[in-house]
């Protein structure tokens, strides 16, 4: 059972990236599926999540309109389309898994990818 994040990478502000979170070994789709991410010297947040029966949320206000999260169920993945980047962004992006409906909270999630490192910058 593997959970695995990707598609980061360092882009100019007002740039674009689409993160993916890959799974083996298990169907996402019997999931809720949150993207984390961590700043420097900062606390772990929650970003978005889609519920098992694809709702979506976004918790920083600073991300909604820009972010968008969706999932392809074929592929067994999970994205996030991240939009008109601000510096602010700069992070590591992680995605994990819950059972239950969608929270933003770190300690419900159960299974965590190893992050993939997003870095805006002019």
């Amino acid at each position: 059972v593997q959970l695995q994040a990707s598609g980061g990478g360092a882009v100019q502000p007002g740039g674009s990236l689409r993160l993916s979170c890959a799974a083996s070994g298990f169907r996402l789709d019997n999931y809720a599926i949150g993207w984390f991410r961590q700043a420097p010297g900062k606390e772990r947040e929650g970003v978005s999540c889609i519920s098992r029966n694809d709702g979506r949320i976004y918790y920083p206000n600073s991300v909604k309109g820009r972010f968008n999260i969706s999932r392809d169920n074929a592929k067994n993945t999970v994205y996030l389309q991240m939009n008109n980047l601000k510096p602010e962004d700069t992070a590591v992006y992680y995605c994990a898994t819950r059972i239950h409906r969608c929270t933003q909270w770190t300690s419900d999630f159960g299974s965590w990818g190893q992050g993939t490192l997003v870095t805006v910058s002019s």
